[in-house]
This record gives C-alpha cells, sequence and structure tokens, in this order.
C-alpha cells in the first residue's frame, strides 16, 4: 500500500512517542517499587547478573557447559521465585516491571520483515483520514448518515426513475464498492451529473471506508491535481518542483485516487495529457479511481481527446446523478 509519505512518518513518530511513554512509565513504576522494597532492586542486579553467567556458561570451550547451564539456570529460578513473592505482597503480577512491548507481532516497530504491522497500518489510516479531513468534511460525511430524504419520489423528467430509486441504486454500489475494495468487480466509477446531488458526499463516504479499511486513498481536486503536474513538468529545478513530483506519484500510486469536480480546469493540451498519464497509468497499475464531474459523457468526449474518453467509457462505471439541489433544499428550509 503506498501511503503519503508523510502520513507514513506521521504514524512512526506515533508509534515511537506510544514506545517512550511506556518506557517511561515502566521505568517510574520500577524505581516506585524499588523505593517500597529496595529488595527488589537487588534482585533484579543479580538476575541480569545470571543471565550473563548463563551466556559464558553456554559459550564455555572445553568440557561439558551442561552442568554449569543448569547451575546457573536454578539459581536465577531461585531469584526469579523470590520476586514474584515481593511483587505479590505489594499486589502486582510478576511480569509486572518487565518491558513488554504493546505488539507482539513486531515489538513495536512497526513491521514484520518486509511487511507494514497492522499495528502501523491502524495509525496510517488515522493520519490519513486526518489528512482527508482537511478537503472533506469526514466528521460527518459516511454511509451512516447519508440521507435519501432530499431525492424526491416522483418520475424525474425523461428517466423513467425518480431521484430516491436512483440514489438507492448509487448508494447501495458506492457502499459495496467501498466495502469490498479490494474484492469488488468494480474498479472505477464516474459519478456524473450536476452540482449538489451528493458526489461529494458519496465520494467522501467512500473515501472514509476505504481508508478506515487500511488502504492508501488521496483526494484532490481537478484544477489542483493538473497544477501539481504541471510543477512537475516546468518548474522541475525549483522546491516547488520537488513537492510537484511527490505530490504526483502520489496521485498516480495510492489504491484509491479520487479525482473531484473533473470538467472544472482549463482544458488545454498539457492537462489532455496529464489527464491522459493519469487514467491510463493507473488503469495499467490496476489501482483504482473515483473521478466525479459535471460532465456527463457525452460531454466529456467532446471535451476531451479520444484516447481518454475510451477508457472512461470502457474501463469506468457510470453512475449518474439527478434530482433538485440539496444545498437550495437546505437553504430553503430554514
Amino acid at each position: 500500500m503506498a501511503y503519503d509519505a508523510n502520513v507514513l512518518r506521521r504514524a512512526t513518530d506515533q508509534l515511537e512517542q506510544r514506545r517512550r511513554q511506556r518506557k517511561e512509565e515502566n521505568e517510574r513504576k520500577r524505581l516506585e517499587a524499588y523505593r517500597r522494597q529496595p529488595r527488589l532492586a537487588q534482585l533484579d542486579r543479580q538476575i541480569q547478573a545470571t543471565m550473563a553467567r548463563l551466556v559464558a556458561a553456554a559459550l564455555r570451550q572445553g568440557g561439558d557447559p551442561g552442568q554449569a547451564v543448569r547451575e546457573v539456570r536454578d539459581g536465577n529460578l531461585e531469584l526469579q521465585q523470590e520476586r514474584a513473592v515481593l511483587l505479590g505482597a505489594m499486589g502486582l503480577p510478576a511480569d509486572a516491571l518487565d518491558d513488554r512491548p504493546a505488539c507482539g507481532l513486531c515489538g513495536d516497530t512497526g513491521w514484520q520483515g518486509a511487511k507494514m504491522c497492522p499495528c502501523l497500518k491502524e495509525l496510517c489510516a488515522r493520519e490519513q483520514i486526518r489528512e482527508l479531513s482537511k478537503l472533506l468534511d469526514l466528521g460527518s460525511q459516511s454511509f451512516d448518515t447519508f440521507s435519501m430524504d432530499y431525492y424526491r419520489e416522483s418520475l424525474y423528467p425523461g428517466r423513467g426513475i425518480s431521484p430516491r430509486a436512483n440514489m438507492e441504486l448509487t448508494y447501495e454500489l458506492c457502499l459495496n464498492y467501498a466495502q469490498k475494495f479490494s474484492r469488488y468487480a468494480i474498479k472505477n466509477l464516474f459519478l456524473s451529473g450536476p452540482p449538489g446531488l451528493g458526489k461529494t458526499f458519496l465520494s467522501a463516504c467512500i473515501a472514509r471506508a476505504v481508508s478506515e479499511a487500511g488502504f492508501s486513498v488521496v483526494y484532490d481536486t481537478a484544477v489542483n491535481v493538473f497544477a501539481q503536474f504541471e510543477a512537475r513538468k516546468f518548474q522541475r529545478d525549483s522546491a516547488d518542483g520537488a513537492e510537484a513530483r511527490d505530490e504526483t506519484r502520489r496521485y498516480l500510486h495510492c489504491d484509491l485516487l479520487i479525482l473531484d469536480d473533473l470538467g472544472s480546469e482549463l482544458t488545454t493540451q498539457f492537462t489532455q495529457s496529464a489527464l491522459y498519464e493519469l487514467v491510463n497509468s493507473r488503469l495499467a497499475g490496476e489501482r483504482h479511481t473515483v473521478i466525479s464531474s459535471n460532465l456527463s459523457l457525452e460531454d466529456a468526449a467532446r471535451r476531451y481527446a479520444p484516447a481518454i474518453v475510451s477508457r472512461l467509457e470502457g474501463e469506468y462505471h457510470l453512475l449518474e446523478f439527478f434530482g433538485d439541489d440539496i444545498r437550495l433544499q437546505k437553504k430553503n428550509r430554514r
């Protein structure tokens, strides 16, 4: 999973901070126990010394080290038993002062070999949601809070179906897309329709659910995306160019890209080239993409090159939004 470097860094910093806090807390408990029962400090020093003797006995050359190892081990067990009795008298378990990692899978490193541990994935998902929340209202936007009340049940002119019935089908597909993200047959969505009908809201619902499942998600507007591609090309030797390379890498390699408001950008030969690179590269890498646009596919066919439209029509599942502007409905209800 291609998490953004900043997300991974912040998650790793949190893991390290937790490790330090546990170590400091454990040291505080140990010093308090030593204050209450000084004999514990002596026992811990003796146990540490016997462990060194045990290693030396095991490595001893010449003769059989087995007897020496057994003697050292027996002595260590006696010390451990006395220590457990003293801790028990203080109302503490035998392992109360032991340094134990919070995650037994990775020892709090965040990695199992080259594989990211679930504990670090969880932190990455939280950090990613925090990042997404800067652009999307993920605090309130979720599948659980999505309301059908703004979609009327009467037939919509020229559609043969009501906005409510259409949205119920759209909602169900988006929910399955998000919840079965890595297993769902549909990989790419094209959300099409006028403003104020819930495209961004459902995009946010998808972003939240997929991110919470541990996948890397990037959301951005078409205007910002193409600006980064432009900076990557024309400011390559500057700090902005270096930042743009990182941003475009995120767009190309994240598990899910949500490209919002396609068609709002100024259409030029360069933006067409950037859009083709984005769409084609993600299809070739079998990475998921959700595009929302005020354009219909017919509008897109008049605006973009045939190579782009062919991929949108052939590889994206079209979801059409229609009905009455929700923003205006909310305003009129105040």
